[in-house]
């Protein structure tokens, strides 16, 4: 069986430019690829011709002997073909040709430090930390400000933060030439590592400090004072710049994350800027009407009036009493919902005379009233 034409393997025309033989050639490879096409038992055989093709139409000599002799270059010693006695497609070797397109792709990430690369900052950052802070809605209410201890990373002072004795400058790593990854061709595949003398550092420190083992940073405890501003909410994040682990060899410190969590309160309910307080009231309060003296979550007491005949679940609204704004001026507002409570443990003459009430007070209850009879209503529709 004949080879198909090297252009119509790759779909371009044969007055294509590199660029473009290189951009076709990207996207069949991902579309052949024939991990990507398990269902198709033609995918390896196909992706090995869009390899051989490229193979040939990348170097601009091997392109101009194929373009003039066409298949016929490669074959029979001809001088477009490859020195060093190997077959370049006849066993379907197309690791060079991936290798380069690999290359193309991600070389350049790696070189500018997102993988790792001569770019690389020696010095690395330290690790950002979070503390979890729970204070009380009161401390939420007014602002307060907390002293906490936080296990992290320092600096080591016995190298100043170099990680060599007496401040020695560290030097190139032998391995990886200073960019901090090795490479390795695994088949038609070259994959990066972090290079396992310097941990992807680039450098490593002949006579590292005896104090810190040559991170140039000690474990320690620290105490740190923290600003709770009034009107935190559970889920409020602080950033400290800075006082987070101390960099590895040097490097920028980094971030401490200080997220709230505000303990539930006894007698308040908080949502959002708003306060609720849920005030019980005896029978004989929520039927003739009175007052209750109420607490406020800056320490002070509010009377509030409660109209007679007052239902459970009604409220009563208590202006800027809630919680501050966050962000921003003012305040929430306190809202009280009235519970009447059911008496319990009456004494025989207590009973006589709620029994007493009970007959006397038949107009005296409208609610009810209107339920049964639509209760009555309903029973009678359904006998008829």
């Amino acid at each position: 069986m004949s080879k198909r034409d090297f252009y119509d393997v790759l779909g371009v025309a044969r007055g294509a430019s590199a660029e473009e033989i290189k951009k076709a050639y990207r996207q069949k490879a991902k579309e052949l690829h024939p991990d990507r096409n398990s269902d198709n038992p033609n995918a390896e055989a196909q992706f090995k011709e869009v390899n051989e093709a490229y193979d040939a139409l990348k170097d601009p000599d091997r392109k101009a002997a194929y373009d003039r002799f066409g298949h016929a270059a490669f074959e029979g010693g001809m001088g477009g073909a490859r020195g060093g006695g190997r077959q370049a497609y006849g066993g379907g070797d197309f690791a060079s040709a991936f290798s380069d397109v690999f290359d193309d792709l991600f070389g350049d990430f790696m070189r500018q430090g997102g993988g790792g690369g001569g770019g690389r900052s020696r010095a690395a950052r330290g690790s950002d930390l979070r503390y979890n802070l729970r204070v009380s809605l009161e401390d939420a209410f007014k602002g307060v400000q907390k002293t906490i201890t936080v296990p992290t990373s320092i600096a080591c002072t016995a190298c100043s933060g170099t990680g060599a004795e007496g401040g020695a400058e560290p030097v190139t790593c032998p391995t990886c030439s200073g960019m901090g990854k090795v490479r390795a061709q695994q088949g038609f595949f070259t994959v990066e590592r972090t290079c396992p003398t310097c941990g992807g550092l680039g450098q490593i420190i002949k006579n590292p400090c005896k104090e810190c083992a040559g991170a140039g940073r000690v474990d320690k405890d620290r105490a740190l004072s923290v600003n709770i501003p009034a009107g935190v909410e559970t889920g409020t994040r602080i950033r400290l710049a800075g006082e987070g682990e101390a960099g590895l060899r040097g490097g920028p410190a980094g971030d401490l994350y200080i997220f709230i969590e505000v303990s539930e309160h006894p007698i308040f309910q908080r949502d959002g800027v708003n306060l609720y307080c849920r005030v019980p009231l005896s029978v004989a309060t929520a039927a003739l009407g009175g007052e209750v003296e109420v607490p406020t979550i800056d320490g002070g007491r509010s009377r509030v009036k409660v109209p007679a005949g007052a239902q459970t679940g009604k409220q009563m609204r208590l202006r800027s009493k809630g919680m501050p704004a966050l962000r921003g001026s003012g305040a929430g507002d306190m809202f009280i919902e009235l519970a009447v409570e059911t008496p319990v443990n009456l004494t025989s003459r207590q009973k006589e005379i709620l029994r007493e009430f009970d007959k006397l007070s038949e107009d005296n209850n409208p609610e009810s009233s209107s339920f049964f009879k639509k209760v009555k209503s309903f029973w009678d529709g359904m006998t008829s």
